[in-house]
């Protein structure tokens, strides 16, 4: 028996070691990447299709083999001074948030989530370099992007009845708006926009051909016309400016980079100013009064919510628990709808960690700007353009979705600040343990 016991063993461990070497092959860890951002960003339709028991499976078998993938390749990854403090103490942050809060299974829940999506955003950042990354995506959003506007055809246009698994209501046929794959508009002007900036950027760094992206490019302009979403709207505003400032910056001498960026900085916070003293009028023009009165109703609620643990929050839990879980449960719009987030990323990290993790996020997300921002204007690489567009636009749809916070929005996040690490962090510098 013992000796059958330890061929078992044996046998068991030489597949391990024979899958682990698999999995850290080129063509399985792209096709995992794929699959992975796939999850991410379909992660509405998937949890419509198979449940949150599926949905979790789904995840965790990602997680696992994104693991085994990484321990493959442990002796080739880069690992001094990449990973980033802040985000780490973000996260840290919402795991200790589970010892005061009055939800302790839910927060656990919702930390265990949380490090599931952040841990397969460190895959992509470290398992993949920058141009597989975006490739990856840009074969992702392809798919999601012809399901999407598949499903949304069928129902608007060859059936005539809605798809309300999907939140698909088939207003195709009159111009919108879509829902495809992300359950809402939002979100899928969120997929359609991410999906833009990464063709571009395929076609910048010609990672396919010249007919693929053309064709990438007006199926994301479609989509991004057919869902109609003023937020959406505003982030394309804002990542047109961005590129023109990047345009303006690779191409600037290195000794009037500073004051072209002191010039831009200017212009931006001048932009914004405005918009603050008009935001009655651009929002009226722009259509989305009626979403910012919703808005600012429910960031009332949980400032008077948050006033009772203004420093530590209730208790993290990501995504909005559907049960009936208190405070969540009392937050509901004037048609007596449940919330199913917070509404803005930021207002939504003060109710759950409060202030004091709302101002790491905002530090975690600030440095990864900065770091991104530099390496997109002076490194030759036109790729790391992606990371800086990217958390433009994860930055302007986070002041009215709560996208950061979990899922993909969260993935995304945590793979683009270790790209920005990886070429700016100051531990870099520091010397190697040699033994």
């Amino acid at each position: 028996m013992t000796d059958h016991g330890l061929s078992r063993r044996a046998l068991a461990r030489r597949y391990l070691s024979a899958w682990i070497g698999f999995s850290a092959g080129g063509r399985f860890s792209q096709a995992l990447a794929t699959a992975i951002l796939l999850f991410a960003f379909g992660e509405p339709a998937v949890h419509a299709m198979v449940g949150a028991a599926g949905t979790w499976a789904v995840l965790v078998t990602l997680v696992v083999l994104a693991g085994l993938s990484l321990l493959g390749q442990r002796y080739r990854i880069e690992w001094h001074g990449v990973l980033p403090l802040s985000l780490l103490a973000f996260v840290g942050f919402c795991a200790l948030s589970v010892v005061w809060s009055e939800y302790s299974w839910y927060a656990l829940r919702g930390v265990v989530e949380t490090v599931c999506f952040v841990g397969l955003g460190l895959y992509l950042a470290l398992g993949r370099d920058l141009v597989q990354v975006i490739r990856a995506a840009g074969d992702a959003f392809r798919i999601l992007l012809v399901v999407a506007l598949g499903l949304e055809v069928l129902s608007g246009l060859v059936l005539d009845v809605p798809i309300p698994a999907f939140g698909i209501r088939g207003d195709i046929a009159y111009g919108g708006p879509i829902q495809g794959i992300g359950g809402n508009r939002n979100f899928m002007g969120f997929v359609a926009a991410t999906a833009l900036v990464t063709f571009v950027v395929e076609f910048l760094t010609r990672s396919v051909t010249t007919w693929r992206a053309v064709a990438s490019t007006a199926l994301a302009v479609i989509a991004l016309m057919l869902v109609q979403s003023p937020i959406t709207g505003i982030a394309m505003i804002a990542l047109a400016v961005t590129a023109l400032a990047l345009w303006a910056l690779r191409h600037a001498a290195p000794t009037t980079r500073p004051v072209v960026n002191t010039v831009l900085g200017g212009a931006v916070l001048g932009m914004a100013v405005l918009a603050v003293l008009f935001r009655h009028r651009v929002l009226a023009e722009i259509g989305a009064a009626g979403g910012t009165a919703t808005r600012l109703g429910l960031w009332s609620q949980i400032r008077l919510l948050g006033e009772q643990d203004p420093m530590q929050g209730r208790g993290w839990v990501g995504a909005w628990p559907t049960e009936d879980v208190f405070p969540f449960t009392t937050l509901v719009d004037p048609s007596g709808a449940r919330f199913t987030s917070g509404l803005s990323a930021f207002v939504d990290a003060y109710l759950q960690v409060g202030l004091a993790g709302a101002l790491l996020l905002a530090v975690a997300g600030g440095l990864a700007f900065a770091r991104a921002w530099v390496t997109a204007t002076t490194f030759p690489g036109v790729a790391y353009v992606w990371p800086a567009a990217i958390l433009v636009l994860l930055a302007v749809t986070s002041t009215a979705e709560s996208y950061l916070l979990h899922g993909a929005g969260l993935m995304v996040f945590a793979t683009v600040i270790v790209v920005a690490a990886r070429r700016r962090s100051w531990r870099r510098h520091l010397p190697r343990d040699q033994t």
